[in-house]
């Protein structure tokens, strides 16, 4: 075996980011970062005062970030983040997964509904008041 081969290959040095690249990269404030934080969803390690986020916060942030659009609750994030963490079980996080997403379906269609009834109120109380400033024009 020759010296060159011996020679362990240096390890690749694992990506970091700032908190301010990270607010830039997903058009956040620094202090939704901070925030996320406090709620126990992040947790960059420190190199002193600062705060070092490495490529797990920055999957875990765009995780929370497609979860608040699904209208996901930050407990409910954080359930699935968890689950994941845990048991490093895909299996148990996309089934989880799945549940919350079919009661987030259940509600948005209920939503739909209340406010298709509530439209068609206001076309009829609509009809009514046009129906009733014709005849006052008339009178």
């Amino acid at each position: 075996m020759s010296a060159s081969s011996r020679i362990a290959a240096a390890p690749t040095p694992r990506p970091s980011y700032r908190i301010s690249d990270l607010a830039q990269e997903f058009a956040l404030t620094t202090r939704a970062i901070r925030f996320y934080e406090d709620c126990g969803l992040l947790a960059p390690k420190r190199d002193k005062r600062t705060r070092v986020y490495g490529e797990r916060e920055r999957v875990r942030l765009k995780l929370i970030l497609r979860g608040k659009r699904l209208g996901l609750a930050l407990s409910e994030i954080g359930e699935l983040l968890d689950l994941y963490e845990v048991r490093r079980n895909e299996k148990a996080q996309l089934t989880a997964f799945l549940g919350m997403l079919a009661e987030r379906r259940t509600r948005l269609l209920q939503q739909r509904e209340d406010i298709e009834v509530v439209l068609a109120e206001i076309d009829g109380i609509e009809r009514e008041c046009r129906r009733r400033l014709a005849t006052a024009d008339r009178g």
